[in-house]
């Protein structure tokens, strides 16, 4: 496979890893954004969160949590913006889930993660809430 991401975690592309686990690689984001800018990677290859195997998920998301906490306790920052980008419509450049921690301090000409879109839907929420159950219930 000629993933990016798959070569990381296997160490034929070096990173700066600052957490890693059996499943799971953390590492510096090569363009980042803020200071401390970390990527966090499932090892084995799934494209986005659908294709992440159910007993990948905890591991994956219990390691966003470490890694969050040691960035807070090495760098102070006032706070994080944590994403994901799922598929390339919303900015997704590698096909393999990764989740973004990203560090955030003051004057950092950032936005909170209702900055990113602004399309606001035609029909009501009660109509998307149907839409969704009636869709999933097979009704």
């Amino acid at each position: 496979m000629d993933c990016l991401f798959c070569k990381i975690a296997s160490k034929e592309i070096p990173a700066e890893v600052i957490y890693e686990n059996g499943g799971v690689v953390a590492f510096l984001d090569i363009n980042p954004m803020t200071l401390g800018h970390t990527v966090i990677i499932p090892k084995n290859h799934a494209e986005n969160i659908l294709d992440l195997p159910d007993d990948e998920v905890e591991p994956t998301f219990l390691a966003v949590k470490l890694v969050t906490g040691m960035l807070m306790r090495a760098l102070n920052p006032k706070g994080f913006t944590i994403g994901v980008n799922h598929g390339r419509m919303s900015g997704q450049t590698v096909p393999h889930l990764h989740i973004h921690v990203i560090p955030r301090y003051s004057g950092d000409g950032g936005g909170s993660i209702h900055s990113v879109v602004k399309y606001p839907p035609k029909e009501g929420i009660k109509e998307t809430k149907e839409k969704i159950i009636k869709t999933n219930n097979g009704d």
